[in-house]
């Protein structure tokens, strides 16, 4: 504090204000930045399409991926929200930037033992049963401008990798968030995921399936501000 004749006393010492945490949110495979407008009206976030997740473009490796995802994340802390096989996109962005100050990983694939067509057919069906009817019409649009060619590139890049080897180089707060009805992303592999990251924890949505962004948007959007530090300020 300045006196006058330009002396100084000590007072109170100032804690900087943390800078707010922004929500920057990946679509799933062919979806798009509809999948998370309901979860957008709870809290404000950021929605970053890539190829095969909402663009309609050639699908690169997942660091080239990650990549991409990283130059549009824009300033920090960022807590970085992956749905279904956007999650393993995550996983590699969050393991190589320090503006991710945590992870969320809602319905993350792929179980390895979902990479057969033969597997991964039969859970979808059994997952898709459980969904509300009301999304057909929305996904199957979000399918159409991904289209075809992008989402099955993207499914051939990301289905082999090792989602579980991934989080262990994540240091910040991994969440995984899954429906008690999902079957694409089941107890156990999600248990898993939860042992390999070094600062994990497991949500799970009572009654929802793997659409979790649209079906219980509110439940979601709590999971988020859960992750938010402003209050207590910091982790």
């Amino acid at each position: 504090m300045a006196l006058a004749g330009g002396g100084y006393t000590v007072g109170m010492p100032v804690t900087p204000r943390q800078p707010p945490v922004r929500f920057v949110l990946v679509p799933g495979l062919g979806l798009d930045e509809r999948s998370s407008r309901r979860l957008r009206t709870h809290l404000p976030a950021t929605v970053v399409p890539l190829p095969g997740m909402g663009l309609a473009a050639p699908v690169p490796s997942l660091e080239v991926l990650a990549d991409r995802l990283l130059e549009r994340m824009g300033e920090g802390p960022v807590v970085l929200v992956g749905h279904s096989q956007s999650c393993q996109v995550a996983a590699v962005a969050a393991a190589r930037d320090a503006r991710v100050v945590a992870v969320v990983l809602l319905g993350p694939t792929t179980d390895p033992r979902l990479r057969s067509r033969r597997g991964l057919v039969r859970h979808w069906l059994a997952t898709a049963f459980r969904e509300p009817w009301w999304q057909v019409p929305l996904i199957a649009a979000q399918w159409w401008r991904t289209g075809p060619r992008a989402m099955a590139a993207l499914w051939r890049v990301a289905a082999p990798d090792d989602t579980d080897r991934r989080l262990r180089d994540v240091r910040v707060p991994v969440t995984v968030v899954r429906g008690t009805r999902d079957r694409l992303c089941r107890h156990d592999w999600a248990a898993r995921l939860v042992a390999a990251a070094p600062r994990g924890r497991l949500t799970e949505l009572p009654g929802a399936a793997h659409m979790t962004p649209q079906t219980h948007p509110d439940a979601v959007a709590a999971v988020l501000r859960s992750l938010d530090p402003a209050p207590s300020g910091g982790w």
